[in-house]
């Protein structure tokens, strides 16, 4: 608790200060000045008397659950026993550039990669570990420290990269979870306390507020709800918990932001999940393997003020003009058109594109949608049901050319830094697609000049089969074209 009452007793003090000078402001001593003086004075103190008991109470609470609260070292007690430190080991190879000038066959050397991170027991029965997807990606091995000095080998169970969660599972016993608590309804101002491995120096505690809720806009972060707060998230606190006073899971910490540089320190702008997030991503990997998100059928962009004239809409106003609405689609059943401009989804105000497909991408299907529109001059609010996501599809259902191709979307994260498109991620050998020259990793930009988003629009564009089929293919940091055969 000291930090918080640290800056309680800064700030009373800096206001003291202020007043102090305020009232002080009159010369002493000058004549007729004194009795107004005291009058002030004494108006200050009255008004103190008023306000401070209530900024006080409004600031910080006396008790929690019946409990005072003169600490958070009980609360703290119970929770950093469920905290782990995470630490991966990936073999990777080493490029030796005069080899390859050369062209010298050597034995390939490796060196292994280590990296830091933190966790949240959250089934103490199972030994089930909630982190971050980036703490583990593309891990060889992965080891978690409890509390008490125990270290374990983890099983890697599975993970999410778009909203950056990964479940992993410790053979242990006698552990400690930490019990979840309703994120959505954590209010601006409540006050947290963050717990993890930063830097790797070992179990450390960190306080602060929350600062936002609901955040997104965060380039390259996938999918994003995030609790905005205060409380220092370094590197290494990743996977680690956020608390509130009574110790239970409110999010799982994922990023901190600062324009100069994580070296240059904290500036107050950490990034936790929501643990109501963190637990549905969880509960989906267990039964499925993974997330299976839903959509809307429907294309949409960015409302700018000349869109806005053309649809005779104020300049300032913003929201998702919807371009295409699929067929047989939850947007067409709704009676979405194009042209339509969505304002607001759930009640949550929808500003771009963007917005609405991080709405769909965060929630489960067969959820119902309540759209608030925009049709000319009309307010409009229809009602749509999330249809499953196509995320993967063998090419040759769509076109026989395409044969022997595993096409999938490409990853949200990327999206967001203007990758668009469809990624081969297999190939078979000897199939047609393969014969054409198309290769795994490869990820198809265009069909026939004409650009494609996603697979929900590279199967419209390919609706009807092309007398020619040519995509435009990126491989690496090389752009081409194939002509399917």
């Amino acid at each position: 608790m000291r930090p918080l009452i640290a800056t309680i007793c800064l700030l009373a003090a800096a206001a003291g200060g202020a007043l102090t000078h305020h009232w002080l402001g009159s010369p002493a001593g000058a004549p007729g000045t004194e009795p107004a003086a005291g009058r002030a004075r004494a108006a200050l103190d009255s008004a103190a008397e008023l306000a401070l008991p209530r900024a006080a109470h409004a600031a910080l609470p006396a008790e929690v659950d019946g409990q005072p609260l003169p600490s958070l070292a009980d609360m703290l007690e119970r929770v950093t026993p469920a905290v782990v430190n995470i630490y991966t080991r990936q073999v990777v190879r080493v490029r030796n550039p005069l080899e390859e000038f050369f062209g010298m066959q050597g034995v390939p050397r490796q060196r292994v990669q280590q990296s830091l991170g933190s966790g949240v027991i959250v089934d103490a029965e199972r030994g089930l570990v909630l982190t971050n997807h980036h703490v583990i990606e593309n891990a060889d091995a992965v080891s978690v420290t409890l509390a008490d000095g125990r270290t374990f080998e983890a099983e890697f169970l599975g993970s999410d990269p778009d909203t950056d969660v990964a479940v992993i599972r410790i053979p242990a016993e006698d552990l400690v979870a930490l019990p979840l608590a309703d994120s959505s309804k954590l209010r601006v101002g409540d006050f947290v306390v963050a717990v993890g491995n930063p830097f790797g120096l070992g179990q450390t505690v960190t306080s602060g507020i929350v600062s936002a809720v609901g955040r997104s806009g965060l380039q390259g972060l996938g999918y994003q709800h995030f609790i905005q707060t205060d409380a220092s998230i370094n590197p290494g606190n990743s996977g680690g918990a956020l608390v509130n006073l009574r110790g239970e899971l409110v999010g799982i910490n994922t990023a901190s932001f600062n324009p100069r540089g994580s070296a240059a320190g904290n500036i107050g702008l950490g990034f936790a999940i929501p643990a109501n997030l963190a637990d549905e991503v969880k509960r989906q990997l267990l039964a499925y393997g993974e997330v299976r998100r839903g959509t809307l059928g429907l294309d949409s962009e960015d409302l700018n003020p000349r869109l806005a004239e053309q649809l005779g809409l104020p300049g300032n106003r913003r929201g998702a003009v919807v371009t295409r609405v699929y067929r047989d689609s939850p947007a067409e059943q709704a009676g979405v058109q194009p042209g339509d401009v969505i304002v607001a989804a759930n009640g949550e105000r929808i500003g771009s594109a963007q917005d609405l497909r991080n709405l769909e991408g965060l929630l489960p299907l067969d959820k119902l949608v309540r759209l608030d529109l925009l049709r000319g001059e009309r307010e409009l609010q229809v009602q749509a049901k999330l249809k499953p996501r196509a995320t993967e599809v063998d090419g040759g259902e769509i076109d026989r050319r395409l044969a022997g191709a595993t096409l999938t979307e490409v990853p949200e994260r990327f999206r967001q830094r203007g990758v668009t498109g469809v990624v081969a991620s297999k190939v078979e050998p000897g199939s047609p697609a393969a014969r054409s020259g198309l290769r795994a990793g490869d990820r198809i930009a265009q069909i026939n000049r004409r650009n494609v988003e996603d697979l929900l629009d590279f199967r419209d564009a390919l609706a009807q089969p092309p007398r020619d089929l040519v995509l435009s293919v990126a491989r690496g940091s090389r752009f081409g074209y194939l002509v399917m055969q």
